[in-house]
């Protein structure tokens, strides 16, 4: 099963496969609007908020994602696997300015 991942800041939707992260399948698809690092959760650069839509995750650096902001919908791109459409919004350091 595909879903569709919406990045707000830039209007990009690419598809995510189920058992797919979010980074890895945007950069598949060859889109760029989520910032990309080391791809295992620990820089922090890829930091989303998800705004619409269910995942799951693998644990996260609680350095960049705290359990109150997890709880939030925060979360980094590298770690989540979306369970239905998603729709999110870019915070990461390397966020690009618009």
């Amino acid at each position: 099963m595909t879903f569709k991942v919406l990045i707000e800041n830039t209007d990009e939707v690419f598809g995510c496969s189920e058992g797919q992260h979010i980074l890895s399948a945007m950069a598949k698809m060859g889109k760029k609007g989520i910032p990309s690092g080391c791809h295992g959760g620990g820089c922090g650069v890829c930091k989303v908020k998800i705004n619409q839509g269910a995942f799951s995750s693998k644990k996260m650096s609680r350095a960049h994602v705290s359990a109150d902001e997890e709880k939030a919908g925060y979360a980094l791109a590298c770690r989540i696997f979306p369970e239905t459409d998603i729709t999110l919004h870019v915070i990461g350091k390397l966020q690009k300015r618009f």
